[in-house]
């Protein structure tokens, strides 16, 4: 199994089931998983639900593509293959839905589309549960150019093609570079980086990785005999992984329990350095000045995708520029808290900070 099919497939399962992974657990009778394309009649009672998935990303170097729609369904893996000029209708139990890839030049450029649809037709005053048993779950794409080719970061683009990249309007999906060649964009049903990597301790998925991996399975070698018993009858992809789990040696443990790479030591600071990184006084990012202490208005929603899933809260708020640092890419970091946070000054007192780029905030005249 290559890098991204293992990466694929431990996205795939994650929130399948929750410890304590038993069946009558709150969590597992009323699941929350990722990537969820509803049924359309479900999908239209809320703007915060999607009856489709659309995947649009920038590539060079090859007019040669294809895409794999990945999704659970009661508990089964599946998958949908599609070239450019497909428009695929499938149907598993009781889902229905089609996948259409399309291929379009842009100034020199290619964009790439694939897009996935819910077609189910189900009554109008379904639970939410329900609608979960009508509905793709777990819904990731991949995108794959042919040898040649590649795609630009659907994150952090080069600048002559920022402006192709800042076209694409993707929806229920956040696509990245997911390959060394970067001959592969993967469409995640969460947030990540360019280049996700699994760490090479991991023991295989866990469908709650979101937590510790070695405190998650800790917790599975305490399950109760009686709780054992209940998962030997649960479904095959839960009860394969409390095997694997249970059969974890202490060395297996230990090496989850953490992995520090010893580098030369930095240099010591001046004696007259200050002891706490402090950071730029004033800085100017693309005509823009910036400096401590400053006002700004918080405007996240202008970065799309968005770099954090919960900045959309601080929307228009007003904040105080606390600290500005420069990472080893140039990038500008503002440090921020926010000015009607009855916590503000406990924040700025123990350095708890928000973080923003320069392109989401604007300037609040004094």
């Amino acid at each position: 199994m290559s890098h991204l099919d293992e990466l694929v497939d431990t996205l795939l399962w994650e929130g399948h089931q929750l410890y304590p992974y038993t069946p009558n657990a709150t969590k597992n009778a009323t699941p929350t998983p990722f990537g969820i394309v509803y049924p359309a009649a479900y999908a239209d009672g809320s703007p915060h639900r999607f009856a489709r998935l659309k995947l649009q990303c920038i590539a060079t170097g090859t007019d040669d593509f294809s895409a794999t729609v990945h999704f659970l369904e009661s508990g089964q893996a599946r998958r949908i293959d599609v070239v450019p000029g497909d428009d695929v209708a499938f149907a598993f139990g009781a889902v229905q839905g089609r996948v259409a890839m399309g291929v379009e030049d842009f100034s020199g450029l290619l964009r790439v589309t694939v897009g996935v649809t819910n077609t189910t037709a189900v009554g109008e005053d379904l639970s939410r549960t329900e609608a979960l048993g009508f509905s793709l779950l777990s819904t990731h794409v991949v995108a794959r150019c042919a040898p040649g080719g590649r795609f630009f970061s659907p994150i952090a683009p080069p600048e002559d093609a920022a402006t192709a990249v800042m076209t694409c309007a993707n929806v229920n999906t956040y696509p990245v570079l997911a390959s060394p060649g970067d001959d592969a964009v993967l469409g995640a049903a969460i947030i990540l980086p360019d280049h996700p990597q699994i760490a090479p301790e991991s023991r295989g998925s866990l469908f709650d990785s979101t937590e510790i991996e070695e405190a998650l399975l800790l917790h599975v070698l305490a399950l109760s005999d009686g709780e054992r018993d209940e998962l030997a009858a649960a479904d095959p992809a839960v009860r394969t992984m409390i095997e694997r789990a249970v059969s974890a040696t202490p060395a297996d443990i230990i090496a989850l329990h953490g992995r520090v790479t010893v580098t030369d030591p930095a240099p010591a600071p001046p004696p007259e350095a200050d002891a706490e990184i402090r950071g730029e006084q004033t800085i100017e990012v693309d005509g823009r000045s910036f400096r401590r202490g400053a006002h700004v208005r918080l405007r996240p929603t202008r970065s799309q995708p968005p770099r954090n899933a919960q900045d959309h809260l601080l929307e228009g708020r007003s904040a105080t520029i606390e600290r500005i640092y420069v990472d080893y890419e140039d990038g500008v970091h503002l440090c921020v808290t926010v000015d009607d946070d009855p916590g503000q000054d406990l924040m700025r007192d123990i350095g708890r900070y928000v973080y923003f780029k320069p392109d989401e905030v604007e300037g609040i005249a004094t």
